[in-house]
């Protein structure tokens, strides 16, 4: 597990922290390149959205293969492959707006190879982590998504200015290149029952409650080597499985909604360039950086501290995040000027990230055993509000076009930040009456 000064568990932790990294700065960078590449071939804003959203068509097919894969061969190989082929891809492909049919295939086989990661990592950190240090520990790798999205933001228009929108796609590869060597010389699995932070972190069939013979075998040191059958039905069926489902679509509706549009809003809707912007443009994410980690430390200190139970934290965190983004999305549209639109899309993405210690850590506290899995099948959700969202979207404003509005008012906006505003009061309710912290899968 490491020296006692710094548990090998962190180092794993800081480097998933960068592979979420990486991650959005492949996503934030295709959206900045494709933008730029597309608005000088002419591309209408509809036939953007689909190849906007053609990335969650592959991510929503490869989430339950993710989680079924990660508990089959280990996370930690799976993660390895996923970062090879996406960065291959990008490698390899050209950027060119006229190329549909490749840019779709391309699309696919990035949102497939991404679509392993997220699963494998909530495998990786249930058997690795400690109950009482998986909100910090998951709001800091997920908080990587938001640092990477703010760097992508800050650093690649600039790099689209003066490399052409092509050195993006190099950059991206090269930088999951790097990530995989380091993955590769550094991660590991966890030992066994040996170390007890092991113990504590669920890791292994003999380390999560066991029954009968079974139980046995694993006190008299024998090691059953059956992988237990995963509980479908169940999990399809749980009520508290469904409470994470839903504030997953919700959160990635937000969000992708956010990453995908909001360089359209500024430029269009506001008629400032991202250059112009500076590096203000990066404060939305940066600020889902800074809430994320907030987010699991306090809910942290409420459980180690028994101030509330796991439950209520969860709910309290879930509820407030979710409720406060709610309001800063359907004002968005009313704030015309750069500045006004930075404070509430930055309010509505930091309270979402706080929202991510309620829902997002729920999956290791109903079955740590099954976190890859239940990680997956929510996932697959969060990546059906991508396809949704962007591509509706991208109908949405050239519905507004064809309407005679000018893309200028906030009337061609309202829809399109009013529909996830009033997604995230509705998710947010699921989750108070459905969710519990308890664990309920054995």
């Amino acid at each position: 597990m490491g020296s006692s000064r710094f548990p090998r568990r962190y180092l794993i932790v800081f480097l998933m922290f960068i592979c979420t990294s990486v991650c959005y700065i492949e996503r934030v960078g295709f959206s900045i390149a494709y933008t730029t590449a597309a608005d000088a071939a002419g591309v209408n804003q509809s036939s953007k959205g689909v190849i906007l959203s053609t990335f969650y068509y592959g991510y929503a097919c490869s989430q339950v293969p993710g989680g079924w894969a990660a508990q089959k061969i280990g996370g930690r190989r799976v993660l390895l492959l996923s970062f090879l082929l996406w960065s291959l891809t990008c490698a390899f492909v050209p950027l060119d707006p006229n190329r549909t049919m490749v840019l779709v295939i391309a699309r696919l086989l990035v949102g497939v190879a991404q679509g392993f990661i997220f699963p494998s990592i909530h495998t990786v950190l249930a058997q690795w982590v400690p109950p009482h240090e998986r909100s910090r520990s998951v709001s800091f790798t997920t908080s990587g998504m938001y640092l990477g999205a703010a760097m992508g933001m800050l650093m690649l228009p600039s790099l689209v200015k003066y490399r052409g929108p092509q050195s993006v796609f190099l950059a991206e590869a090269a930088l999951g290149a790097m990530w995989s060597l380091l993955w590769f010389s550094y991660a590991a699995d966890p030992p066994r029952s040996e170390h007890p932070k092991a113990t504590a972190s669920g890791f292994g069939e003999t380390l999560l409650p066991l029954k009968g013979s079974s139980k046995l075998k694993a006190e008299n040191g024998v090691h059953p080597t059956k992988t237990p059958t995963i509980p479908w039905k169940r999990i399809v069926t749980s009520l508290p499985v469904w409470a994470i489902v839903v504030n997953n679509f919700t959160f990635h509706y937000a969000l992708y909604v956010l990453m995908n549009w909001l360089p359209t809003y500024f430029e269009l809707g506001l008629q400032i360039s991202l250059q112009e912007m500076g590096s203000s443009k990066m404060m939305p994410y940066l600020n889902m950086f800074l809430f994320s980690n907030i987010g699991g430390v306090i809910a942290d200190h409420f459980v180690t501290r028994r101030i509330l139970s796991i439950t209520k934290t969860r709910k309290l965190l879930n509820t407030v995040g979710f409720i406060v983004a709610s309001l800063a999305l359907m004002a968005l549209p009313y704030f015309r000027t750069p500045g006004g639109a930075l404070f509430c899309s930055s309010v509505a993405l930091g309270f979402l990230a706080l929202g991510r210690a309620g829902f997002a850590v729920n999956h290791m506290d109903i079955a740590p055993r099954y976190a890859g899995i239940i990680m997956g099948v929510s996932n697959t959700a969060g990546t059906l509000a991508g396809i949704v969202g962007v591509d509706l979207t991208g109908r949405l404003l050239e519905a507004a076009k064809e309407a005679q509005l000018d893309l200028t008012s906030p009337e061609s906006w309202t829809s399109v930040f009013f529909i996830p505003g009033l997604l995230c009061i509705f998710s947010s309710f699921v989750f108070l009456v459905l969710s519990t912290g308890e664990r309920i899968f054995d």
